[in-house]
């Protein structure tokens, strides 16, 4: 059927007169719009080729599929392509059968990365100076990408492709991650036809906490039905390039690929855990030997490449929480847990790896892998936020609270599972990040920036199986795939003039050889008051330690490396090159000027993560919440920390049997719940996961009727570790039903996921005294209010019990 007799029928109820080929008379207005005086003539073509602005813009001919994997906290020393211990199938294929870079660098941090990735600007310039919930509202450090760096995705998009992200957003303000936020810099609003992941920057792998598209989505299953995060993402991802191929054949794709590994939590199946079950006991540091060989040995690494002490930094200048403790002054016990740590975590990489490897089989046997640009990657060095000690709860870290090794034993067994959120001590951050200086966080070492990278493009590189050694950082991928397609970024994208790209084009290494001279000539680094600028095979580097709050940078000394001549970074040459770090230094301010990335942070992660943002709604003292809402994120939801606080929820009780969640917010590593079970009112505090749970149990039995239930905390002092000290009542109407002290957490429950919900508890649940999600039943929530005003909770209840017989 032709364009103009599609029109013709889609417009008779309307009545309007269509000119053209195929349409010769003229409607009356019927019904609404019978008043309809005039018409609207349409020129209908024959020719879809004639409809102008319209008509589809094709992709380049040949152009490529994009399939772009990119990890989280992975240094170059933990995976097998490079000679580390992690079994990576996956990778090792796509290795055998493209490129391995040995000297490609990222911004130390994730956010940060990411936004490099997206948009092929220095992190700074896209206001991403740290990750997101560390915003400080200047410009380069606002937590927004700015409408003057477009992202890949767009111009992609604007040239014929679909475009896909999955997995790990980190990329969004922490006030928009909510159900009424901004959607402006959600993937969907960055370019991306469609998206399927987490929006911040980290999530359970059991019960992730999912968003798809513009929604936020409950899990299609839980992990006693087999669920994980990473199989259920390669699901996806064969799912949208299927649908997408199905509708439309000649399109080419771009897929954003970023699996929750290896971030904390640190979680896999067992029979993987199973796999590394006592490969990681002879410790970090004869680890560090080991894999330094086999680098050498491969090539990673010149075969004089010597190995950097463990706590390099000076006391004056390191950071407590960041220090190795030498293998041999661990108990057995600490290094029985401290090698199953590590098991865990390469039994999470491997298992990503083989679900990328799905994804991979499928591109095969579809015919599309030969044409298919395939980049696999990390986003910065491994983590040193398990603490010397290692954790069986990473939010600890965020909370400045200690780790205790008694405690963590007692989970030895369910590492890995459910019942831990765990990550590794500092020794193996280390160790994964051979053979250079510390390890994530840290821009002006490559232990915090040098990361793995292979790609493949079987049409597209004819070399199989090399080496390549020319210096690149994440800033070049985006000029690169530019290259490869044959498109520019605009000087002007919708009506806003644009950011030059910071980087510089890599394809000219597909066809080089492994130690052509590399066409970059300087990049800048700076992260958390770290700082650092590579320029011509020279490195110089500031001594300064992230999260110190010690400020004075104009104090700090800078050392000096050849980078050409030292691949680790061994041999500070500061006093015998004096002129030339001085020039690094300037080139240094120069850049840093240019890239917006004054004025340097260095504080504290609590005091970072704490700072009340500019939110579309006004803090407030007192927060209404009404039943069956979507999780409320932590970023915009009431702010207990630190203070005195009540919680009073409406509540009508129908049968005697009525149970289950009026309020929760937090998971079983950090959170507090409101609950019914067993005729009792209980109020749980849940202390970073530490047991036993703090919990209050009414002295008295719920009969139905209409109540107003609640509880106070009033705080009266500060722990030792800025833990908030106090006393908590527990009431049902006026009466207290239950009291005593209890302390609450510093700083947040969770990076991101587990928000507030009333009504049920949505993913993880917060207390072990029910199953999530604890559907209430038996009755009817009218509303809650949590408070932080100072009204004394009697005459709230009062107020609370008037709604209620209003009601």
């Amino acid at each position: 059927m032709k364009p103009a007799t599609l029109l013709s029928m889609a417009c008779i109820g309307l009545g309007v007169a269509i000119a053209g080929p195929a349409a010769a008379q003229q409607t009356q207005p019927v019904g609404p719009y019978k008043d309809f005086k005039g018409k609207i003539e349409l020129d209908v073509r024959d020719s879809v080729a004639d409809w102008g602005p319209f008509t589809p813009r094709k992709a380049p001919e040949g152009a490529p599929n994009i399939l772009f994997v990119l990890y989280d906290d992975t240094g170059l020393a933990a995976w097998s392509p490079y000679g580390g211990r992690i079994n990576m199938p996956t990778l090792d294929k796509l290795a055998a059968e493209g490129l391995t870079y040995t000297q490609w660098h990222t911004a130390a941090l994730c956010s940060p990365t990411r936004s490099t990735l997206l948009t092929g600007r220095n992190h700074t310039l896209n206001g991403m100076a740290a990750i997101t919930e560390g915003a400080n509202g200047f410009p380069g450090a606002s937590g927004r990408i700015p409408p003057q760096a477009a992202t890949i995705a767009e111009i992609l998009k604007d040239n014929g492709y679909s475009t896909f992200w999955l997995g790990k957003n980190h990329n969004v303000p922490e006030q928009d991650v909510a159900s009424g936020g901004n959607r402006s810099t959600w993937p969907l609003g960055m370019g991306f036809d469609r998206f399927y992941g987490f929006i911040g920057g980290e999530t359970n792998q059991w019960y992730p906490d999912l968003v798809e598209d513009n929604r936020f989505i409950e899990p299609p299953s839980a992990p006693q039905d087999g669920y994980h995060f990473s199989k259920d993402l390669a699901d996806q991802a064969i799912r949208m390039i299927r649908d997408q191929k199905a509708t439309n054949p000649s399109k080419p794709w771009f897929m954003w690929y970023n699996p929750g590994a290896n971030h904390a939590p640190h979680q896999a199946p067992q029979d993987f855990i199973d796999k590394y079950k006592g490969k990681f006991d002879d410790g970090y540091e004869a680890y560090r030997g080991w894999v330094l060989a086999r680098m050498i040995e491969r090539g990673v690494l010149p075969k004089d490449t010597q190995l950097t002490p463990l706590n390099p930094l000076p006391a004056d200048a390191a950071y407590a929480p960041d220090m190795v403790r030498p293998w041999d002054s661990l108990s057995p016990d600490e290094k029985k847990l401290f090698s199953r740590l590590a098991e865990v975590y390469a039994a999470f990489s491997e298992y990503t790896d083989v679900q990328i490897g799905r994804i991979i089989d499928y591109l095969e046997k579809s015919g599309q892998l030969e044409n298919t640009i395939v980049i696999y990657a990390a986003d910065n060095g491994a983590s040193g936020e398990g603490s010397p000690n290692g954790s069986v709860n990473e939010n600890k870290f965020f909370n400045g609270y200690p780790d205790d090794i008694a405690e963590n034993m007692k989970l030895i067994d369910k590492l890995g599972g459910p019942d831990t959120y765990e990550h590794f001590p500092t020794g193996w951050a280390a160790a994964f990040s051979t053979p250079f200086q510390m390890f994530k966080r840290y821009s002006q070492y490559s232990g915090g920036t040098a990361d793995p990278l292979v790609i493949s493009w079987p049409k597209g590189i004819k070399a199989r199986g090399e080496i390549r050694n020319q210096y690149h950082h994440s800033v070049d991928i985006v000029p690169t795939l530019l290259d490869i397609i044959g498109i520019e970024m605009p000087k002007v994208y919708r009506g806003v003039e644009q950011f030059p790209l910071s980087g510089v084009s890599m394809r000219y290494t597909f066809d080089a050889a492994p130690d052509a001279p590399t066409q970059k000539k300087r990049q800048f680094y700076a992260m958390l008051g770290t700082r650092g600028i590579w320029e011509n095979g020279w490195l110089a580097s500031a001594v300064h330690a992230p999260f110190t709050g010690k400020g004075k940078f104009d104090q700090d000394r800078w050392q000096l490396y050849n980078v050409e001549a030292d691949r680790s970074e061994s041999k500070d040459l500061a006093d015998a090159h004096p002129e030339k770090l001085a020039a690094l230094i300037k080139a240094w301010n120069e850049e840093a000027r240019t890239n917006l990335a004054l004025p340097l942070d260095d504080r504290t992660a609590p005091q970072m993560l704490g700072v009340e943002r500019p939110s579309a709604e006004p803090v407030r003292d007192r927060y209404i919440y009404y039943p069956g809402t979507a999780p409320v994120p932590e970023g915009v939801a009431v702010n207990v920390r630190n203070r005195s606080y009540k919680i009073l929820a409406n509540v009508e009780i129908d049968t005697p049997d009525a149970s289950g969640v009026i309020f929760a917010h937090g998971s079983r590593f950090g959170g507090h719940a409101l609950f019914i079970k067993d005729h009792k009112l209980y109020y749980v505090y849940n202390f970073l996961g530490i047991k036993p749970e703090q919990t209050f149990i009414s002295n008295v039995d719920l009969k139905p009727g209409k109540y107003t239930l609640g509880m106070e905390f009033t705080r009266t002092g500060a722990g030792p570790h800025s833990e908030s000290l106090g006393t908590t009542k527990l009431y049902i109407n006026d009466k207290v039903v239950a009291e005593g002290p209890m302390r609450t957490q510093p700083a947040k429950f969770t990076l991101s996921g587990d928000g507030l919900c009333i009504g049920y508890d949505s993913g993880d649940a917060v207390s072990q005294d029910y199953t999530s999600p604890g559907t209430f039943r038996g009755g009817t929530i009218q509303g809650i209010a949590v408070t932080v005003e100072k009204a004394a909770y009697t005459d709230l209840a009062q107020e609370a019990q008037r709604a209620l017989a209003r009601d």
